[in-house]
């Protein structure tokens, strides 16, 4: 929790502080954008960032959940889960994928989509499936989502 001493907002930038603020019980608190949970021994989870949520036709699809379930593909080495602008539902899940290399040529992106079909919910399995060759990672290794999505955004 952030207090009176603390971070008091984004220099020059009044509305990304309002944004980023809100107050209960007369206190100010710093909304980080980090989706966890806490579990029944007081251990905080981080799960995600609510930047992230993709929202399918008035669904919240969480990108590392639909990660998760994909991993268990067995062609699948890395997936990375964006949004992609779409006319119907407004928004919906694409899939960017790297293959295990026995797995190229062999798996399609159809195969992908199928097998999403049959482990996870309607509103959550990737419509769009997009094979590269490797995933952008920072230099601590983590997957740059966000250079993936500004892609993603860029077509539209």
């Amino acid at each position: 929790m952030c207090g009176p001493q603390n971070f008091q907002g984004y220099w020059k930038q009044p509305e990304a502080t309002a944004a980023a603020f809100i107050e209960l019980d007369g206190k100010r608190f710093f909304r980080s954008g980090d989706l966890g949970h806490v579990d029944g021994e007081g251990y905080f989870f981080i799960t995600d960032r609510l930047k992230r949520m993709i929202n399918a036709s008035g669904f919240k699809v969480w990108p590392a959940e639909v990660e998760a379930l994909m991993f268990r593909h067995p062609a699948i080495q890395e997936a990375c889960i964006i949004s992609s602008s779409d006319a119907y539902r407004g928004e919906t899940v694409k899939a960017v994928v790297v293959l295990r290399a026995e797995a190229k040529g062999q798996t399609t992106e159809d195969d992908i989509i199928s097998w999403c079909k049959d482990h996870m919910a309607a509103y959550k399995y990737p419509r769009v499936v997009q094979f590269v060759d490797a995933l952008p990672k920072s230099g601590a290794g983590k997957v740059m989502w966000r250079a993936l999505q500004e892609a993603e955004s860029a077509k539209t």
